[in-house]
């Protein structure tokens, strides 16, 4: 009896804080996790934004997490840079973007916040690329709009494999080997790393249209120029580009 009632001497001197509440009280409000919002699915839409600070890019979304790039504001070539947008996460009060990111290794994807890019625009086209049938396809909204026979990458200097976007697009005059017109990709050559602009990997015409299609170049995607020319009418600036 003593031991029982020392019990409850102990029971009834506990603070309030430290009893367990009444079945019937809900539980405190738990905070709700990140929320990932998709942007892009890179087939039939696709979201892109230029650049407006030279902010860094990080592999999480934290400005504590490691560095994996910074953005710029243009392309070698002069013209403004080019992102996709993969997906967004509210943290905190900080609004992050996932992006590809344009630069060397390929292929690499990366969180910077939302103030660093300015408005958002959307796009449904996407461009596949195969090595082994040595063609192009144009698709808008799913569906197949365009398909022609290009010139890729020599063995020794091969054209990358990933998933890449148009970044630019410019005319070409005279008769030069880049034809009538070129799209920049956001593909750079594992080769030749010390070419002008760093090994861009592009997409244009050409002044010798009998080597297409076949692997007569150092790693760009040459088109016939009635061909280069319709596509580069159909293609919008962010048009993600697969090449296998």
């Amino acid at each position: 009896m003593a031991a029982l009632a020392a019990i409850a001497s102990v029971a009834a001197s506990a603070p309030a804080s430290a009893q367990t509440p009444p079945p019937d009280q809900p539980a405190p409000p738990q905070a709700a996790p990140p929320r990932t919002v998709r942007l892009s699915n890179e087939t039939t839409f696709t979201r892109w934004a230029n650049a407006v600070s030279y902010a860094k890019a990080y592999a999480r979304p934290s400005a504590s997490a490691r560095q994996l790039g910074r953005l710029r504001l243009l392309t070698e070539d002069g013209f403004p840079e080019v992102y996709v947008l993969l997906a967004s996460r509210q943290k905190a009060h900080t609004t992050w973007i996932r992006l590809r990111l344009p630069q060397r290794p390929n292929n690499v994807a990366a969180w910077v916040r939302r103030r660093a890019l300015a408005q958002f625009n959307l796009i449904h086209t996407r461009l596949v690329v195969s090595q082994r049938s040595l063609s192009v396809t144009l698709y808008d909204r799913g569906r197949r709009r365009f398909r022609a026979r290009v010139g890729m990458g020599k063995a020794s200097t091969p054209t990358p494999k990933g998933s890449f976007w148009i970044r630019e697009k410019f005319h070409v005059g005279g008769n030069s080997i880049y034809g009538t017109r070129a799209m920049g990709t956001a593909a750079y050559s594992n080769v030749l790393t010390d070419w002008p602009g760093g090994g861009v990997i592009g997409m244009h015409g050409t002044n010798a249209p009998g080597l297409i299609p076949g692997r007569p170049s150092h790693g760009c995607m040459r088109l016939r120029n009635a061909d280069i020319e319709r596509l580069y009418r159909l293609t919008p600036i962010g048009t993600p580009l697969r090449i296998r």
